[in-house]
């Protein structure tokens, strides 16, 4: 999608056995349409070269503050005011600790000193080991350059360089990626709570066979990302689906729509925004067979008896916090023909301010989609675009609905 179209990144390196992972990061930025100037310090160049970083960021490496590169000798000052963002990746404890106390002895430290804190965000994505992560210094160092306005990512679980495992390994390049794009992101949802529900459902006939739908919960999950984005706390609740999880937002995973309507009425309670995005089965098997339904042969078909599911939107719309408008509702509806008429009608069914449609036949696990928004003023139409296009969307006008 060319998410960092426009955004210049000064890319800094500190000491660290994660700086083979900032390669990668550089060559992501690139790929999603940024510009990249890579800052090294010279613990980073014993992990990996100049040259390297060089290739990838297809710019000159600085190092030094005394690059005669720079025709006024000010690197730190000329690097820093043509950035959108400094992000540190990886950010060792000592470099963290230097950012902490000012201290300003070598160009990456004098650039993010002398950085513009209004216009220069500074982003850190700490790698270092476990012990040193959990350190009641560096947690302190943490806390303290968060409240000095420092953005410090999380840090990753797992094996480390030294043999150890836990906290304390730098993200994943995909991850620290997905982290920045956020960044960028309006955040129009702050203090809001939202609750997602995403994929289908599974109604089960025996342990082995069961209905289902087509519904592959991608615009669920990519609602889910860009509510996170917008500065939104998200919970999603979602259907037997293998799609991994937005970066920052809590995942309940569930099967059939009984459990769906349980994990939605449970995590309402905290939410002000709830879009129900997951295609629910409509009927269930009456009864699940304990063991499987074998054939004979002779020809007989097993009959099935079919009871309704619950309709979660329409409960959570007519609880007390849906009526009052407490709990925002946004319903879905995936329609095969006459889409206005058929959203029209389910907008006044499930008594919802806000109604989304689409064709699920078009849509259903492609990564675009094309979206029909539907509320008692009249209708407005998203255009085809990515699903995460539409989510963001979507979202804006969530948020503008839900100002008080």
């Amino acid at each position: 999608m060319n998410e960092l179209i426009g955004k210049h990144i000064v890319l800094g390196l500190t000491g660290g056995i994660a700086c083979f992972k900032a390669a990668e990061l550089c060559r992501a930025l690139i790929k999603e349409g940024a510009t990249v100037q890579v800052v090294m310090t010279e613990a980073a160049e014993h992990f990996i070269t100049p040259v390297t970083m060089q290739a990838l960021s297809q710019r000159p490496v600085y190092g030094s503050q005394w690059d005669a590169r720079e025709s006024n000798n000010m690197p730190h000052i000329n690097l820093s005011r043509e950035a959108d963002a400094i992000l540190i990746a990886p950010c060792s404890a000592d470099f963290m600790a230097k950012l902490l106390h000012g201290r300003a002895d070598d160009l990456l430290s004098l650039m993010c000193l002398a950085r513009p804190l209004q216009t220069v965000p500074l982003l850190l994505a700490p790698a270092m080991n476990r012990e040193m992560w959990a350190h009641p210094a560096n947690q302190r160092n943490v806390a303290q350059l968060k409240a000095d306005g420092a953005t410090v990512f999380d840090v990753g679980q797992g094996d480390q360089a030294c043999g150890e495992t836990g906290d304390g390994r730098m993200l994943e390049a995909s991850e620290i990626l997905e982290e920045l794009i956020a960044f960028f992101q309006p955040k129009t949802l702050i203090g809001h709570q939202v609750l997602v529900t995403a994929g289908p459902t599974y109604e089960a006939i025996d342990p082995v066979r069961g209905i289902t739908n087509l519904s592959s919960g991608k615009m669920g999950f990519a609602i889910a990302r860009a509510a996170r984005e917008a500065g939104a706390s998200v919970t999603l609740v979602a259907g037997p689906v293998h799609l991994p999880t937005p970066r920052g937002v809590t995942r309940v995973n569930v099967s059939s729509a009984l459990n769906m309507l349980e994990a939605s009425v449970q995590h309402a309670s905290a939410a002000t925004i709830f879009v129900a995005t997951a295609a629910v089965a409509d009927w269930r098997p009456a009864h699940a067979a304990d063991q499987k339904i074998k054939k004979d042969g002779s020809g007989e078909v097993p009959q099935l008896t079919f009871v309704e599911n619950p309709d979660i939107l329409a409960t959570l719309a007519q609880s007390p916090r849906g009526r009052s408008g407490e709990l925002y509702c946004v319903g879905f509806a995936a329609e095969s023909q006459d889409l206005l008429i058929n959203s029209q009608s389910k907008l006044v069914r499930k008594g919802v301010p806000l109604l989304v449609g689409n064709i699920g036949p078009a849509t259903f696990g492609q990564d675009d989609n094309a979206l029909l928004l539907v509320d008692a003023q009249g209708h407005k139409e998203l255009p085809r675009a990515s699903k995460l296009a539409l989510a963001r969307q979507l979202i804006s006008e969530i948020s503008i609905r839900t100002q008080v």
